[in-house]
C-alpha cells in the first residue's frame, strides 16, 4: 500500500510539472489596449502621434507661406491658393484648410480662458492679423484638415475621423503648448507655423500652430 501511495504522487507530480510547462503567461492588456482591440486597432493618439515628427511637421513646415502671401493669393484666386497652400477632404464638407507661416509682435494676450490664444500683428500697423491658438483647448481640427496623406475613408466612421482630429490637438497641447509661459506675452514676437481655415467676414483667422517659439 505504501508503495501503491507513493507512486500515484509521483505520477501526480509529474502530470502537474507537465500541465504548468504548458501554460502560457498571458499579459492582462491595458485600458488603452484594451479599447484599440475593442475598436478593430483604433488607436487615434498612437496615430497622431506616429505622424507628428515624420510627416505632419515637415509637410506643413515645406508647404507653408508666409500668412500675408496664402491671404492675398486667397483673395485674389482662390484655385491658386487652394493648389499651392491648402487642402480640403473630398468627403464630407470640410472646409479649405491652409499652410501658413505667422511672424509677428503679440499685442493682445489671451491666458484667462483655457482656449488660450496670441493676437498677433504681422504687418506693424498695432492691429492684430492672425489669431494663433495656445491651449490647451484648441478648437477645430485645422492640423487633420490640412494634411493630405491623411483621408476618411481610412476610418470607420465620422466618429473616428473626428477622434483623430482631436488626438492631433492633443498631442501638439503635450508637445509644444503647455511649456508656453502664461505671462509677459504681449509685445513679444512670435514666430509659428501652422494650419487655418478660411475664417468668417469680420473674424480674425484661427491659426493652429505645430511649430512656435517665442523671441524675448
Amino acid at each position: 500500500m505504501p508503495r501503491f501511495t507513493a507512486a500515484a504522487a509521483l505520477c501526480l507530480v509529474s502530470a502537474t510539472i507537465m500541465v504548468l510547462a504548458g501554460c502560457k503567461i498571458i499579459k492582462t492588456p491595458t485600458a488603452e489596449e484594451a479599447a484599440e482591440a475593442a475598436s478593430g486597432g483604433f488607436n487615434p493618439e498612437r496615430q497622431a502621434t506616429d505622424l507628428w515628427t515624420p510627416k505632419v511637421l515637415p509637410y506643413l513646415t515645406s508647404k507653408a507661406g508666409a500668412y500675408a502671401e496664402v491671404a492675398a493669393l486667397i483673395a485674389s484666386d482662390p484655385d491658386a491658393a487652394a493648389a499651392k497652400y491648402g487642402h480640403k477632404e473630398k468627403e464630407g464638407n470640410a472646409p479649405w484648410t491652409y499652410a501658413a507661416k505667422v511672424s509677428g509682435i503679440v499685442i493682445k494676450a489671451e491666458t484667462t480662458s483655457r482656449a488660450g490664444y496670441l493676437d498677433t500683428d504681422i504687418d506693424g500697423d498695432g492691429k492684430a492679423d492672425v489669431r494663433v491658438q495656445i491651449g490647451p483647448v484648441i478648437k477645430g481640427t485645422a492640423i487633420r484638415d490640412s494634411l493630405d496623406f491623411v483621408s476618411f475613408n481610412r476610418f470607420k466612421n465620422q466618429i473616428q475621423w473626428a477622434e483623430f482630429g482631436k488626438a492631433f490637438n492633443a498631442h501638439l497641447n503635450a508637445q509644444l503648448l503647455q511649456a508656453l509661459p502664461r505671462e509677459g506675452l504681449d509685445g513679444r514676437r512670435i514666430e509659428a507655423v501652422g494650419a487655418f481655415p478660411v475664417p468668417a467676414k469680420g473674424q480674425l483667422p484661427l491659426l493652429t500652430p505645430v511649430a512656435l517659439t517665442l523671441e524675448p
